[in-house]
């Protein structure tokens, strides 16, 4: 009976239903937002992240970039390589070519979804190179996390040490704020 509903709301939500081959497991109330097809099975963008045809999620927060074009959905994911004074320190992992055979409303969703969790970015100079600081939201939890994503080539270390001390200036800017 569970299940009945379920697939009527998603229906008249013009949401996705859950395709039967789905190999991941949501969570209870993990909701769909979109499915599209690829020759290797099913994606699933439900409002925590993209699930990928392996059965494994990636969260909005961890999506660095996703393009879509000529009918192959393009997504860089970012993996945590540390903290530095709270701020989350990332590192892009190559990006993934998604060919969809049946699109849906999917390529939509992940644009809209990975747009949305990102609250504010900026592009900062550093010695050797450069990092990206991103605050954004994280699906299923409160609050704005800093994200820092040195860009190729950069010393990790200086980045690492700028991000402790933005994060600081900003504890300091909130402090001051309800001062």
């Amino acid at each position: 009976m569970i299940s009945w509903l379920r697939r009527l709301v998603a229906r008249l939500g013009g949401t996705g239903d859950v395709p039967p081959d789905f190999p991941g497991a949501l969570e209870p109330d993990e909701h769909v937002l979109a499915v599209a097809r690829t020759s290797e099975g099913a994606l699933v963008a439900t409002h925590l992240g993209l699930w990928l045809a392996e059965g494994r999620r990636v969260g909005w927060h961890l999506i660095s970039k996703a393009t879509w074009q000529g009918g192959v959905l393009t997504v860089v994911e970012a993996e945590e390589t540390g903290t530095a004074g709270g701020a989350v320190l990332l590192r892009d992992r190559p990006g993934v070519r998604l060919p969809l055979t049946e699109p849906g409303r999917l390529p939509d969703v992940v644009h809209e979804r990975v747009t949305r969790s990102i609250r504010s970015r900026h592009h900062r100079e550093l010695p050797g190179g450069g990092a990206w600081f991103v605050q954004r939201r994280v699906p299923g939890r409160d609050g704005i996390v800093l994200q820092v994503r040195p860009d190729r080539g950069t010393d990790e270390q200086v980045v690492a040490e700028f991000a402790a001390t933005v994060v600081e200036k900003l504890r300091q800017a909130r402090g001051t704020d309800r001062g």
